[in-house]
């Protein structure tokens, strides 16, 4: 039954963490020197973007396998943390 108890604590951590992201990212405009912060996401050399004239398609590869690998050696580093 403890294990549930840590588990539920990780979900509380990550649920935290994704919602202060995402205020970051609602009120990102409004601090100043910060809007354009996230101005690559979807535009890096290995994302698909295909436009025509009433048909749009965006696949962001690269910006996908960057925020992967970021996103990774964060988990890694935090459960490193945690361990010691």
């Amino acid at each position: 039954m403890a294990e549930w108890g840590s588990l539920g604590k990780v979900f509380i951590g990550v649920g935290l963490c994704v919602a202060l992201f995402g205020l970051l990212l609602v009120f990102a405009d409004r601090i100043p020197g910060f809007g354009n912060l996230l101005g690559w996401v979807g535009k890096l050399p290995g994302d698909i973007s295909i436009r025509r004239d009433n048909f749009s398609f965006s696949f962001p590869l690269a910006t996908s396998l960057l925020l992967s690998i970021i996103l990774s050696l964060v988990f890694f580093l935090v459960s490193w943390i945690f361990r010691r």
